[in-house]
């Protein structure tokens, strides 16, 4: 470490934070947010969030003995700070490069991230679980669930909160309060936490009581008991429902989550008490950077120098085409509605929130409650339009079976960052959609080559009275006119680009410019003429083309940005086998196993879907006559 990082430099774990004095934890903030700023920037990744957490993470390292005391990460990009101060200062360089540190928390990395996160609404129950082995195995050690106000919309939260406050163990709750997710917080928790933080008079009150009772001489214990119930009685009148009390756990504050004479005062105070709690703590986004903390929205994750520098785009990325096409299908179709889990700006969802806010719904980070919620406007004969990221979708998969697909309602389901999504790695990757949804009934899947394709696709997937899953990936979307009217595609017709007659390329979504390209290079340099179709139904396949195609014994390589078990191809080899053809199928696509996190080149090269790749596969399996020929 240089100059810049004299505090910093120093610091190669917990113990070494310990060592300093506490008014020397302000200076050791700036040199942590002034290495997140030099690296995200160059990096890319989250900005505003780790920022945010700076004080609070120096505060909780100081106080607790992690890894003993176990610090639970909800949401991993919370933790950049943790990383630095546990051990990965110099190696924070490599954020989420390729063979580089990870952008989220990973077991694997650091004996101090003691539970992967890359998901919303996990810690407080991984927590749980971790005290009671503690209290199954008569071990010591503290276990501390880090939480955003955000990410405590999620259900899977409160399911926890509710078993903790039943289980009666050591464990705190820190509740990382900035009151905003990615987009503004939502929700009746929401105002219920500004409530409790901006009520002038609970606050007043709550200083005078504390106040008034240090000032009284020792031995008055009982007076002390007396001014302590008088303060819960008045939050309780002021603040209706202390609702964390309610549910078991002793609350804390709020709390300055960047004053540490608070924040060690308290953390001290829980560390010691063999009981669940809960430290409400306010912190503010971007904290200590001026233009994060003056918009944090904008300044949530910003791009690295080379994923900013994407060169060759044609069209907007399919988000923002997705953002118009929705805008312009609500103009005409009054029973359109828009459901997001917040992510408003990510899915593209501003310009349908601002142009009709009476039809627009964030629900917070509760993606199974907006699929549910979706399936009850849809029996009142409404077409709701649910935007998800698809890793994020993941998490829904019941309410999809069983509330939507199972009583065939007409819900369209718009599935953001499908495939490889780069460096957020193994948590963002959306590669199980296919598979996933491909197995429920009544599911229509399908995945557009282009912008256009998407708006026609949307257009389409209205009117087709059941429940429709689109798939897209985070990048350009290629072509898009924005003054094209949308056509209708009859529900599973794919699209034939180029007739061939050696190989036959069937190609899902963004895969079938992969396998243009990869046809043209056959053509070119080997003289192989190779059938494109824009398979862009996955289900149901085009069985009447399949079939047409199959009768020419050309073998068929399919092209998809997913799984493979389970997949695209699967559902091909499925359908030939059960009408009897013998016809050799190739399938590429991502084989058993977690991908890592690079660059999204990177990625597809390395899966080897390229057209590159693409070309030298079909060369490897087309019998030698028609290579020759």
């Amino acid at each position: 470490m240089n100059q810049p990082y004299p505090l910093l430099a120093n610091i190669d774990g917990p113990d070494d934070l310990k060592k300093l004095p506490q008014e020397k934890l302000p200076q050791l903030a700036s040199e942590v947010a002034e290495l997140i700023k030099t690296v995200v920037r160059e990096s890319g990744g989250h900005y505003s969030s780790p920022l945010g957490v700076v004080d609070l993470t120096i505060a909780l390292h100081y106080v607790f003995d992690s890894p003993r005391d176990q610090l639970v990460w909800d949401v991993g990009h919370q933790a950049y700070a943790h990383k630095i101060l546990t051990g990965r200062r110099d190696s924070f360089k490599t954020l989420r490069t390729k063979n580089g540190i990870s952008g989220f928390l990973r077991r694997s990395e650091s004996e101090h991230d003691v539970f992967g996160a890359g998901h919303a609404s996990t810690s407080i129950s991984a927590g749980l679980g971790m005290a009671e082995a503690h209290h199954l195995k008569g071990e010591d050690g503290h276990v501390v669930a880090i939480i955003g106000d955000g990410a405590l919309t999620g259900g899977l939260a409160y399911e926890g909160l509710n078993n903790l406050g039943f289980k009666e163990l050591r464990m705190t709750v820190v509740l990382n309060d900035n009151r905003m997710s990615i987009s503004p917080s939502v929700g009746s928790l929401s105002k219920y936490l500004t409530r409790i933080v901006t009520n002038p008079l609970y606050n007043r009150i709550r200083d005078d009581v504390w106040k008034a009772a240090g000032l009284l001489p020792l031995g008055t214990k009982a007076v002390r008991t007396f001014l302590h119930r008088l303060e819960e009685g008045l939050k309780a009148f002021i603040s209706p429902g202390v609702l964390f009390e309610e549910l078991g756990l002793r609350y804390f504050g709020p709390i300055d989550g960047h004053d540490y004479d608070s924040m060690l005062k308290v953390f001290k105070s829980v560390r010691a008490l063999p009981y669940p709690t809960l430290v409400h703590v306010l912190t503010q986004k971007g904290h200590g950077v001026e233009e994060a903390e003056n918009d944090s929205q904008r300044y949530y994750s910003l791009p690295g120098r080379k994923e900013g520098k994407p060169g060759g785009k044609l069209a907007p990325d399919f988000s923002k085409v997705f953002g118009q096409t929705v805008v312009a299908l609500a103009k005409e179709d009054d029973r359109i509605c828009g459901i997001t889990a917040a992510m408003e700006v990510g899915t593209g969802f501003g310009p349908f929130a601002r142009a009709y806010p009476q039809r627009y719904y964030d629900v917070g980070i509760a993606e199974e409650h907006a699929v549910t919620f979706a399936g009850g406007l849809a029996t009142q004969g409404l077409r709701p339009i649910v935007v998800l990221y698809s890793t994020f979708a993941q998490r829904s998969f019941d309410q999809i079976m069983h509330d939507i697909a199972l009583q065939n309602l007409p819900v369209v389901f718009c599935l953001d960052r499908a495939g490889l999504v780069g460096p957020d790695g193994p948590t963002h990757h959306g590669l199980f959609d296919m598979v996933l949804l491909r197995s429920i009934p009544n599911m229509v899947v399908c995945a557009p080559k282009d912008g256009d394709e998407l708006r026609d696709l949307l257009f389409s997937a209205v009117q087709y009275n059941g429940p429709v899953a689109i798939r897209y990936p985070k990048s350009s979307s290629i072509n898009f006119d924005p003054d094209g009217i949308a056509t209708f595609i009859p529900q599973g017709k794919w699209e034939i680009i180029r007739d061939g007659i050696d190989v036959i390329l069937l190609a899902v979504g963004s895969m079938v410019p992969v396998a243009q390209q990869a046809a043209a290079r056959l053509a070119k340099q080997h003289g192989v003429d190779a059938t494109v179709i824009n398979a862009r139904f996955i289900k149901p396949v085009d069985g009447t083309l399949l079939e047409q195609l199959a009768l020419g014994k050309a073998p068929i390589i399919t092209v998809e940005e997913g799984m493979l078990a389970g997949g695209f191809g699967s559902a091909i080899r499925e359908y030939l086998s059960a009408k009897g053809y013998s016809v050799p199928v190739v399938s590429l696509g991502i084989k058993d196993n977690f991908i890592e996190h690079a660059t999204r080149d990177e990625l597809l090269e390395l899966v080897q879907l390229t057209p590159v790749k693409v070309a030298e596969r079909a060369l490897e399996i087309i019998p030698l006559m028609a290579v020759s020929g």
